[in-house]
């Protein structure tokens, strides 16, 4: 166990003062990685495809995202262990299951990455348009790899700057929105009131809604990263807690932004090439809204890259560590772990010059493939849950009932043009990472049968009584019912 936790203090890069956050810290970095592009940007698309009715795919998909979280936190409270919900998915049901889902993390993470890098560097020729895309990309990859490298204490103080600007960006526009509709802001557009703004409220039908209901879970992307740093928290009892109150707020500012959005002007005009909020000021003499929007989306986009980098790092690690990658990458250097640092870098920069080598619209399919396949592994976190918590009575029916809305997003991805081929190419991924897993799970018991050991890819059922005392058990799942 003392070599386990020195191991934790080296991939943090700094020592266990460094390490311990409370829980309104958790809450605050939650906040840094899951507010970015998916939000700013990608929620123009998701009205565009729904209409008002997406407003209710975001309280829909920020709901399940509490059920994922709270499992994943209800997990860590009761054992906290490196790797997060791998190393629950192994514990749970078998190696194989470690293995896939931290792999099919990373592969999805790092095409996320890339597509991150390609939209910060369009955003900066807003006031660059001269100076090739590749430059900007060179220089924020860069930089968030600079961040990582310092480590935790690094990472913890410039995503917690980044959450107050992107919450303080929300709550701006959320004002200026109110001061148009109170008539103190003036300009050329007139807006809207409040029922000719969501009417009709389900203008592409059923169809339109349930394909909506993808793009509303990619504005909560960076739970993962969330539960990977929940190791941390001084007292990990208050995971949900700090879970709880991140979703909460970001699902009524959420909310709130959007409707003020679609209210300042039509609900039509949203498109996937600008911030809506950017589209909702513009009728209204704030030239420069649209500069500071911008500034934000390059925040956005580089804050949750960053968590990115240091949730694919993490992981890679600890497939390392338990000789699901080549042990190579979990050795330490200068107390950091450089070579799992390198290998991230070199995948950074292939998804890159993916990102900006193929057509948009190609590697916009791999982009929506990757976020696919996070969503595939939310499900697998409450699959992972019910086995190890023996989920029971309504703490099983929303465990249950979240896989089946995630499986609703992720099937209505077939009714629109924008995230068909993605779905079919997450499938695509999926199978290639499960084929290697069947290849790597026959060579594992090929190894323990050639050095007559037992078999050591078996479930183990649930969390022990010697992991946690019965009080602390009836505790946390007080909590949960």
């Amino acid at each position: 166990m003392a070599t386990e936790n020195q191991g934790n203090e080296r991939l943090k890069g700094g020592g266990a003062s460094d390490s311990k956050l409370r829980w309104w810290q958790l809450s605050l970095l939650g906040v840094a990685c899951t507010i970015g592009t998916g939000f700013f940007l990608g929620s123009g698309i998701a009205v565009r495809i729904g209409g008002p009715s997406s407003l209710i795919s975001f309280l829909l998909a920020a709901a399940v995202t509490l059920v994922v979280f709270d499992a994943l936190a209800r997990m860590t409270a009761s054992e906290p262990l490196e790797g997060s919900f791998r190393a629950y998915a192994k514990k749970a049901f078998g190696r194989w299951a470690g293995f896939g889902s931290g792999w099919v993390y990373w592969s999805s993470e790092l095409l996320i990455v890339g597509s991150q890098l390609a939209a910060l560097s369009l955003f900066t020729r807003y006031w660059l348009p001269n100076v090739p895309m590749w430059i900007f990309a060179a220089c924020y990859g860069f930089l968030g790899l600079i961040v990582v490298l310092i480590g935790t204490k690094a990472f913890d103080r410039v995503e917690n700057v980044f959450a107050v600007v992107k919450i303080c960006a929300i709550a701006l526009f959320i004002v200026l929105a109110v001061l148009v509709l109170l008539g103190v802001a003036a300009g050329d557009g007139r807006p809207l009131s409040l029922k000719d703004a969501v009417y009709p409220y389900f203008p592409n039908g059923f169809p339109g809604w349930w394909s909506s209901l993808l793009f509303a879970f990619y504005a909560f992307g960076g739970i993962e990263v969330m539960g990977l740093m929940a190791t941390r928290l001084k007292k990990p009892e208050e995971a949900p807690k700090a879970g709880r109150i991140m979703l909460l707020l970001l699902a009524a500012v959420y909310t709130v932004s959007l409707l003020l959005a679609m209210t300042l002007v039509p609900w039509e005009t949203f498109h996937s090439k600008k911030s809506p909020f950017m589209l909702a000021l513009l009728p209204y003499g704030m030239p420069w809204a649209q500069s500071l929007f911008n500034a934000v989306l390059i925040v956005a986009g580089f804050s949750t890259m960053v968590a990115s980098l240091f949730g694919v790092t993490r992981i890679l690690v600890t497939l390392a560590k338990d000789k699901d990658a080549p042990p190579f990458f979990s050795k330490v250097w200068l107390n950091r772990p450089l070579a799992a640092i390198g290998l991230t870098s070199i995948g950074l920069a292939l998804s890159a010059v993916l990102s900006m080598a193929m057509p948009g619209s190609i590697y916009e399919f791999f982009t929506t493939a990757a976020g696919l396949m996070l969503l595939y592994n939310w499900m697998f976190i409450l699959a992972t849950s019910v086995k190890l918590l023996k989920a029971s009575g309504w703490c099983r029916v929303k465990a249950f009932g979240g896989m089946g809305v995630l499986l609703a997003a992720v099937s209505g991805a077939v009714f629109h043009d924008t995230s068909r081929p993605g779905f079919y190419m997450s499938l695509g991924f999926v199978a290639a990472i499960g084929t290697l897993t069947l290849i790597m799970r026959k060579r594992w018991k090929h190894s323990e049968e050639g050095q007559g050991g037992p078999h050591h890819d078996n479930p183990v059922q649930a969390f022990s009584p010697e992991q946690k005392s019965k009080s602390f058990k009836s505790k946390i799942r007080a909590k949960a019912d």
